[in-house]
C-alpha cells in the first residue's frame, strides 16, 4: 500500500492530480489573499510573525476563507513544529498521543504548533484538555471554527487564546484567486464577463468552493465562451452557509427584527429571502413576525398581530410556496406600520411591579360577592357599574388601598395609539375630576 505521507519522490502525487485548491496553496502569509487584515504588517498575526513569538490564537471564519493556510505557514514563519488534528475523527486517546510527541520534541528544544481544525466539535471536557499544556508551553494551540466561540469554547480556553476573525472572501478576493489559476493553468477559462461575474457570487465567499469549481470548468472541452444560463446548467451553485440551530440562524433573524423595527422594508424583505432560501422553517419565521407585531407595533397598529396570523393561516392553508407570500405580506405590512413598544415596556413593568408587592388584595367594592358571608364582610359594598356612570365611567379607584395608583402602559404617538393617548388623556382628566384629586 502506497505511503500518503512519504516524502517527496517517493510515491508523490504527479502534480496534474493534485486538485487545483492545494496546487494554489500559498507558499507564505502575504500570499493569503483576502484577510490582509490580519497577515498584513499593522494585522495581528503580521506583528506576532515581526516579533518571532506566537500565542495561541483561535481562527474564526467561514469556510474556505484560508484558516487551515494560515496555520500551517504561521508555524514556518515563526519556526514551530506543525501538528494537526481534526475534532471530528480525533478523540482523547490522539489528544494524549499528541501532547506526549510534543512534550518530546519540547525537550529536544522544538516547540510544536497543534491545529485543531474544527475545535467546536470537541466537548467541554476535551477543551479543557488542552488547558495545561497551553498554560506550560508544550502546545502553542491554533484552532480553527466556523462558529461562534464564544457559544461553542470553554470560558477557560478563550482566556487564554487570542480569537481572531477572518473574512468572508469578497468579489475582489475570488476574482483575484482565478486569476492565479488562470496564471497557473496557462489559459483562461471559458467565459463571458456576466458568466465570470456570475461565478464568483455562486462562490458565496467560499475561495475553496470557487477553485473547485475552475477546476471543473479547464476539465471540460468547451468550444465557446458560455454565458451565466449555460453555466448555471453546467455547475451547481453552493447553498447559503446557514445552520438553523447555530450562529447565522441568529444573525439572520436579529437582521430582520432590527430591519422590522427600523422602518426599511426592502432590507427586511431581504434577510427574510435569505432565510426561507437557506431553508429555515416558514412557521419558525411566522412565530418571530407574531412577536414583532406584538412587541414593536402593538397598538400603535392594532391589524399588525392580525396580519400575521392571517398569513398564519394562510401558510398553513396553501404551504409553500404559494403560502411564503403571505409571510412576505405579513414582514411588508410590519416594517411599513407605525412602531410603538409601549405595549412591551408596559408588560415588563406591569410584571415587574407584580412581583414586587406580593399579594396585595384588591379593594373590596371591586370583588364578587357570591356568598353572604362575603357581602357581610364587604366584597362589593359601593361598587359603581360604569355603565350607569355619564359617559360610561365612573372614574372608581382600582387599585390596592396599600398601593399608589402606577402608570405602565404610556402609548406612543404614533398610530392608533394617538387616539388611545387623547382618550386616557380625557379619562385621566374625568377621574381627578369626580375624585376631587
Amino acid at each position: 500500500m502506497a505511503d500518503l505521507f512519504a516524502p517527496e519522490g517517493e510515491h508523490a502525487p504527479v502534480a496534474e492530480s493534485i486538485p487545483l485548491a492545494e496546487r494554489l496553496r500559498p507558499a507564505r502569509l502575504d500570499e493569503v489573499i483576502g484577510q490582509e487584515h490580519l497577515t498584513g504588517d499593522d494585522g495581528a498575526i503580521g506583528r506576532m510573525v515581526a516579533a518571532g513569538r506566537l500565542s495561541s490564537l483561535i481562527l474564526w471564519g467561514p469556510p474556505g476563507t484560508g484558516k487551515t493556510t494560515i496555520a500551517r505557514l504561521l508555524a514556518d514563519a515563526v519556526g514551530l513544529r506543525f501538528a494537526p488534528v481534526s475534532a471530528v475523527f480525533s478523540g482523547v486517546a490522539d489528544l494524549k498521543k499528541i501532547f506526549a510527541e510534543a512534550r518530546e520534541h519540547a525537550r529536544m528544544g522544538m516547540r510544536t504548533l497543534l491545529f485543531v481544525d474544527e475545535i467546536h466539535r470537541f466537548n467541554r471536557a476535551q477543551q479543557d484538555s488542552f488547558l495545561p499544556y497551553v498554560e506550560d508551553g508544550t502546545v502553542v494551540l491554533v484552532g480553527a471554527t466556523t462558529e461562534n466561540p464564544s457559544f461553542e469554547l470553554n470560558a477557560a480556553l478563550l482566556s487564554r487564546a487570542q480569537v481572531l476573525i477572518l473574512n468572508r472572501l469578497d468579489a475582489a478576493a475570488l476574482t483575484r484567486l482565478i486569476a492565479r489559476a488562470e496564471e497557473l493553468m496557462g489559459r483562461t477559462m471559458p467565459l463571458t464577463a456576466n458568466a465570470r461575474e456570475a461565478l464568483v457570487a455562486s462562490a458565496d465567499g467560499d475561495g475553496r468552493f470557487l477553485l473547485n469549481q475552475v477546476e471543473t470548468l479547464f476539465s471540460i472541452a468547451i468550444d465557446h465562451p458560455l454565458e451565466p444560463g449555460e453555466l448555471a446548467k453546467l455547475l451547481h451553485r453552493r447553498m447559503a452557509v446557514y445552520d438553523k440551530d447555530r450562529e447565522g440562524h441568529y444573525n439572520l433573524i436579529s437582521a430582520l427584527h432590527k430591519s422590522l423595527r427600523g422602518s426599511d422594508p426592502q432590507a427586511a424583505l431581504y434577510y427574510l429571502a435569505r432565510m426561507l432560501v437557506a431553508g429555515e422553517e416558514p412557521l419558525y419565521v411566522l412565530r418571530r413576525l407574531v412577536r414583532f407585531a406584538s412587541e414593536d407595533i402593538g397598538l400603535a397598529d392594532p391589524q399588525a398581530l392580525v396580519q400575521c396570523l392571517a398569513a398564519k393561516d394562510a401558510y398553513d392553508f396553501l404551504g409553500s410556496p404559494e403560502g411564503e407570500l403571505a409571510i412576505v405580506q405579513a414582514c411588508l405590512y410590519l416594517a411599513t406600520a407605525p412602531k410603538s413598544n409601549a405595549a412591551y415596556a408596559a408588560q415588563k413593568a406591569a410584571f415587574r411591579s407584580a412581583k414586587e408587592t406580593g399579594s396585595l388584595s384588591p379593594p373590596k367594592n371591586i370583588l364578587n360577592a357570591p356568598t353572604r358571608l362575603m357581602k357581610d364582610i364587604g366584597y362589593g359594598k359601593g361598587y359603581a357599574y360604569d355603565h350607569d356612570a355619564e359617559d360610561a365611567f365612573s372614574g372608581d379607584d382600582y387599585w390596592p388601598e396599600e398601593m399608589e395608583p402606577q402608570r405602565f402602559y404610556a402609548p406612543s404617538p404614533r398610530g392608533f395609539e394617538a387616539r388611545i393617548s387623547e382618550r386616557l388623556a380625557h379619562w385621566d382628566k374625568l377621574r381627578a375630576e369626580r375624585s376631587g384629586r
